[in-house]
């Protein structure tokens, strides 16, 4: 389903896309208690592309944004679903580099 949205496969590049999909959810109509764990995500995955994080850093914050997405209730919404798998497979680029 993530066709449709490009998914980087260098590390650094998802990170910035892992962002950037989490953003679009926030204009998608979703119920309020997913949206709350979407809303974390996004800032989790914002402080992610910080620049003065290192690796390690930046990889935990990763990981807390898979967490938070697992956790996240159904959306309602197919576009915010595309986005969700795209950060989702994103979060995969950045952690299968170990």
């Amino acid at each position: 389903m993530t066709d449709e949205f490009d998914v980087p496969t260098e590390p650094r590049a998802a990170v910035d896309a892992l962002a950037t999909h989490l953003t679009a959810t926030a204009d998608r109509p979703v119920p309020p208690a997913t949206n709350r764990w979407l809303g974390e995500a996004e800032a989790v995955a914002r402080d992610a592309t910080s620049d003065d994080l290192d690796t390690q850093t930046r990889r935990k914050r990763v990981r807390q944004v898979a967490t938070l997405l697992e956790s996240a209730d159904e959306t309602d919404d197919a576009v915010a679903d595309r986005h969700i798998e795209a950060a989702i497979e994103c979060c995969r680029v950045v952690l299968a580099t170990e």
